[in-house]
């Protein structure tokens, strides 16, 4: 089912990430997958560098969160087999490299909330934080982790 609406939307994941330090991308307890944040990666590479309201305009670092997104849904679907099995995005937080003044996290986060709502319907709308960050690993714009149930 979720597979089909992402061919319907036109979206197709990226490969998994690996990580390249000492964690898990996802752990799975108790019916909640936790994500592991994700960088804005295409092809592998981190591609837009510096802070959102410096080098980085909104309209790209709205793209860049919903290259996180489908980072983590790729993740996910390596981890559970099958997008299917997601009942819902319970959280996510959504961290913006801002430069001084920059106060439009959440316009940038959004952009990755729509992004799960138009795939999941209903059961994409979370909780959320969007939060301003002084610098982000591999000087990336944005980097978005989340929290979803699963079942079976």
């Amino acid at each position: 089912m979720i597979e089909s609406r992402l061919t319907e939307l036109g979206i197709t994941l990226p490969e998994a990430a690996s990580p390249s330090f000492n964690y898990l991308p996802v752990t799975l307890h108790n019916g909640i997958a936790y994500v592991s944040g994700q960088m804005p990666k295409v092809d592998g590479e981190v591609r837009v560098f510096g802070k959102v309201g410096g080098e980085v305009d909104l309209e790209t670092a709205r793209e860049e969160a919903r290259i996180c997104i489908l980072q983590g849904l790729a993740c996910l679907k390596a981890a559970l087999g099958s997008l299917d099995r997601i009942e819902r995005i319970l959280k996510m937080n959504g961290y913006v490299a801002s430069a001084r003044g920059f106060n439009a996290q959440p316009k940038v986060i959004d952009a990755a909330s729509d992004l799960l709502v138009q795939i999941f319907g209903d059961a994409g709308r979370h909780a959320r934080a969007a939060v301003g960050v002084a610098e982000l690993p591999r000087n990336a714009a944005v980097e978005i982790e989340m929290t979803v149930a699963f079942g079976d």
